[in-house]
């Protein structure tokens, strides 16, 4: 596991906490709930990245898998992007290991 993944993560939270306070000067009159909207947004910025971080962290190169239709050991072919959305409609990508049968052709995601 990566041992650095969280290493950016002081400076994103300063970027959350100064956009906060720039939003807060900058609406001077707002309800309860437009800052906590307001909050939620920059948070949910800072949580995607950590996510995308924490999950890549554990992206280790690992024995390719054996098919799950013939049982032959699978082969990389390299990293492919995914975009999921968050709770927060976030898009995260991550770079998930792509493995193909050299037997009967089956692609396969591992999961990770």
């Amino acid at each position: 596991m990566k041992q650095d993944f969280a290493a950016n993560w002081p400076a994103q939270a300063d970027e959350v906490i100064t956009g906060v306070q720039d939003w807060r000067l900058a609406h001077p009159k707002a309800t309860l709930k437009e800052i906590e909207q307001a909050i939620d947004q920059h948070l949910a910025a800072l949580r995607a990245h950590m996510l995308t971080d924490a999950a890549m962290a554990s992206a280790a190169e690992v024995d390719p898998p054996r098919c799950p239709q013939c049982g032959d050991t699978m082969e990389w072919r390299g990293d492919h992007p995914r975009t999921l959305v968050t709770q927060h409609d976030r898009a995260v990508e991550l770079k998930r290991h792509y493995a193909v049968c050299p037997t009967c052709g089956v692609g396969f995601f591992p999961p990770g």
